[in-house]
């Protein structure tokens, strides 16, 4: 069996320690026997040979503009089969201004009212082999809103309450899905302001799950994780 390749892309906004998070996820893939590569430069995706030779794109990316065909060498992987697996504002607050990039991931944030807050994730799906045997959990972090393509196939909810925007009490929005974006398995989860938010067991399993899934690898359930040295 050939050894699946990933390729960790982070920058952009440093609020969302985007280099503390590759740290957490490259090691970790490494250790299942995929070759990763890290990069903090968008140019990775000028490289078709090497864009569609891999199985599994992590963005971790936070607004900050995309080239035209830093853009096209990315949605040409993924549309070939590249899976592509992300978090928070690292996927779906990239690139603000490129829509297609945005059909292709799902959705786009667009409000965290009320900021770093306590809430919950209702697990919605429970066959999915993302969220299978997981319960319902508490979070402390933004809450985000979001712009949701219908398509997806959500896992996982948050309402929202009046306390910080009144008009939008009992909206449910989605916090993860998983979605086709032609031929390749896109992931998305809302959870993962900052690296801590992962020490929430479920946040984690539902994260390292959908990395699998995107890949096309099996996942073993609650195997662990390498814990990051800070």
């Amino acid at each position: 069996m050939s050894t699946k390749k990933a390729l960790i892309v982070w920058g952009g906004w440093e609020g969302h320690e985007p280099r503390l998070c590759s740290d957490l996820f490259a090691p970790a893939l490494r250790e299942r026997g995929y070759d990763v590569e890290v990069s903090d430069t968008l140019d990775s995706y000028l490289d078709r040979e090497k864009m569609m030779g891999l199985d599994l794109v992590v963005p971790v990316w936070t607004m900050g503009e995309i080239t035209k065909d830093q853009e096209a060498g990315l949605l040409e992987a993924v549309k070939g089969g590249v899976g592509i697996a992300g978090w928070h504002g690292g996927m779906c607050d990239a690139f603000r201004t490129n829509t297609e990039y945005q059909f292709m991931t799902g959705g786009q944030w667009v409000a965290h009212p009320g900021g770093v807050i306590d809430y919950r994730v209702k697990v919605t799906n429970k066959k999915d082999p993302v969220t299978r045997g997981l319960g319902d959990f508490a979070v402390h972090t933004e809450q985000y809103y979001m712009h949701v393509d219908p398509n997806v196939k959500v896992l996982a909810t948050t309402t929202f309450n009046a306390e910080h925007a009144g008009w939008i009490e009992g909206c449910t929005i989605p916090v993860a899905w998983k979605k086709m974006y032609g031929n390749g398995r896109v992931f998305y989860s809302s959870l993962g302001h900052t690296m801590d938010v992962f020490d929430i067991e479920e946040a984690l399993e539902i994260q390292k799950r959908g990395i699998m899934w995107a890949s096309g690898s099996r996942y073993l359930p609650r195997e662990k994780w390498i814990t990051p040295v800070y």
